[in-house]
């Protein structure tokens, strides 16, 4: 899709074409339809990116919370499937599966939401680091930086959707 296909969408079709872009969060796509026409990819993003940084502190908490936990075997969107497989988490040992679940245990007890983490270009073990080090941050730093890799995931998820200027 180009970016003026991309401009020329009704409200709803925009929203039905990126409402999953931000995980289980169609309201950013919704808001960032006002800020049409897009002059780029980076613009959309940007626009998108912008609805969810001034957005209530209670929604921000509420996109974090719309993420699975990395490696879960469980519901998931296809967009978090096809991103979580393509770096192996699918097909973890049985050990690295216990430690990541045991890990993403913690990391939800200490923040309140899953841990994010954009995986396109990463390994396991990448993962398994992040995931280690980023449960000590202070919390607002790591309420920042969950948002910064939805942010990433988010920027992803719009290059395989919008291939064209």
């Amino acid at each position: 899709m180009t970016i003026a296909e991309v401009n020329a969408l009704p409200r709803a079709g925009f929203v039905a074409e990126f409402g999953w872009i931000f995980e289980d969060s169609p309201w950013v796509a919704e808001k960032a339809w006002d800020a049409r026409p897009f002059v780029d990819l980076a613009a959309l993003r940007a626009a998108m990116v912008y609805v969810v940084e001034t957005a209530s502190r209670a929604s921000q908490l509420g996109l974090l919370r719309a993420h699975p936990d990395l490696g879960a075997r469980a519901r998931m969107s296809d967009a978090s499937t096809g991103e979580q497989a393509g770096v192996g988490l699918d097909r973890m040992s049985p050990g690295e599966f216990e430690r990541l679940q045991s890990m993403n245990t913690c990391y939800r007890d200490r923040f309140g939401f899953p841990f994010l983490y954009a995986v396109k270009g990463s390994t396991v073990p990448d993962i398994l680091t992040a995931l280690a080090r980023r449960v000590e941050a202070p919390p607002e730093v790591e309420f920042q930086e969950a948002l910064a890799q939805v942010f990433r995931i988010a920027s992803f998820r719009l290059r395989d959707v919008v291939t064209g200027e």
